[in-house]
């Protein structure tokens, strides 16, 4: 159904892919959709100020791997953010081991991300 996802149907695929036992209204599935906007934002903000809120990132990424799986959460991320922060978005991933260093072999990992996320 899904062979690619596209900005038709990324919605679907995270509505097919969305697993809230508790979910009691629409609402909560738009609200867990807007962390891919948080989480876009919180690198843009990185990117322009040096500032980067690692605690606030990974608890987003966290509640979309909770409702949406691995696998699916990092679908959509690398569909939502745009290219030029994959490595800060990578560099999170392999962290919380949600992929290996050894995927997305273009993409490199930020190591000054990286050793801060060590230091917590």
């Amino acid at each position: 159904m899904f062979s690619k996802i596209t900005k038709d149907n990324w919605l679907f695929y995270a509505i097919k892919n969305y697993d809230c036992p508790n979910l009691d209204s629409e609402k909560e599935f738009y609200e867990d959709v807007k962390r891919f906007k948080y989480i876009k934002r919180l690198f843009r903000k990185y990117k322009a100020t040096g500032e980067l809120k690692t605690r606030l990132v990974i608890n987003h990424l966290i509640v979309l791997q909770n409702v949406f799986g691995v696998d699916a959460a990092c679908t959509l991320l690398f569909f939502k953010i745009e290219r030029e922060f994959w490595g800060i978005l990578k560099t999170f991933l392999v962290y919380l081991k949600y992929v290996s260093d050894e995927e997305f072999n273009n993409v490199k990992v930020n190591k000054t991300i990286l050793n801060s996320l060590e230091q917590m």
